[in-house]
């Protein structure tokens, strides 16, 4: 059951040794784009499988490539983990890049933190695959995990990115077929505006070392084609309807230029009456987590999501 509850609260930059890798690597992906004018779909998505690098392999986990409800992914199995317990994780990279093999890292860390299991899901693609692939994708392995025996509420879906959108959208899709849905969603740094007309796209532009408008003009175009509506709520969140939506917890970076997708999500959450909490990371990338291993404020970030977690 949610309650009538909003939390925000704001990381101090202290202790974020490490951030310029992830900036850096970025804006190297940046200049690639840039000086790439033919680049493949093939090497767009070998550049954003460097995306683990700023992360360090996290110690006592295991991993184990499997299928779950006939999508793909890897299993991330830290030693000690309450199994029962798992965390559904749909990776970013506009619904087009971002794999598994480049959020394990990611996910074992934020599953060590919290004391469970994560299952990385290696979804279908943009723009071989349109909205609502990706949707049911998630929803399939939902499924085939509650029918494994894992009990809805111990299943938390999470994401970053595009995957944040994805998070939501599993459990808002749930929802509307009826479902029991997830006991918590986590989002890092969301991207839900289909529309692309953020305000901090603006005001974050010289901030944010990666995203730009003209860069999500193309993944939307890719992931929601010439046929699906941009104000679709299980496309864009922030159309939907959070009635009843599990406990909720959403991180941004302070620079980046996603950030009012975070904040907006956060204010109609919580006036749909969702147990919601926004954490933003002072002077931080998008999806700043990724600097798990090297930074203390993601230290601290991950210990505040693990006490929200059991709570």
């Amino acid at each position: 059951m949610t309650t009538n509850a909003s939390a925000t609260s704001s990381t101090a930059a202290a202790g974020t040794e490490g951030e310029d890798l992830l900036r850096d690597l970025y804006a190297d992906w940046c200049q690639i784009m840039e000086t790439t004018p033919d680049l493949t779909m093939r090497l767009f998505r070998s550049i954003f499988d460097e995306w683990h690098q700023p992360t360090v392999e996290p110690e006592g986990v295991l991993y184990r490539e499997d299928t779950v409800g006939g999508v793909p992914g890897i299993w991330c199995l830290p030693q000690g983990a309450d199994e029962s317990q798992v965390l559904l994780y749909t990776h970013g990279g506009g619904f087009a890049v971002g794999s598994a093999a480049s959020h394990r890292k990611l996910a074992a860390h934020v599953a060590k933190a919290l004391g469970t299991v994560s299952f990385v899901l290696d979804y279908r693609r943009a723009p071989e695959f349109q909205h609502p692939a990706q949707v049911e994708d998630g929803v399939a392995a939902f499924d085939a995990l509650v029918d494994s025996g894992i009990k809805p509420q111990d299943i938390t879906t999470i994401g970053d990115s595009a995957g944040g959108n994805l998070a939501i959208a599993i459990a808002l899709s749930l929802k509307e077929q009826g479902k029991q849905g997830p006991g918590h969603v986590i989002a890092f740094s969301p991207w839900l505006d289909m529309e692309n007309k953020g305000r901090t796209l603006v005001t974050n532009n010289d901030t944010d070392a990666l995203i730009t408008p003209e860069l999500l003009e193309g993944m939307i175009a890719g992931v929601l084609g010439s046929t699906v509506d941009p104000t679709t709520p299980l496309a864009n969140p922030l159309y939907a309807d959070f009635t009843g939506f599990p406990k909720l917890y959403i991180t941004a970076g302070s620079v980046e230029s996603l950030l009012d997708n975070a904040t907006r999500l956060e204010e109609r959450a919580a006036a749909a009456g969702v147990d919601v909490t926004l954490s933003i990371g002072e002077g931080q990338q998008h999806v700043y987590p990724f600097l798990a291993g090297r930074s203390a404020l993601v230290d601290e970030e991950f210990a505040k999501l693990a006490a929200w977690h059991r709570a």
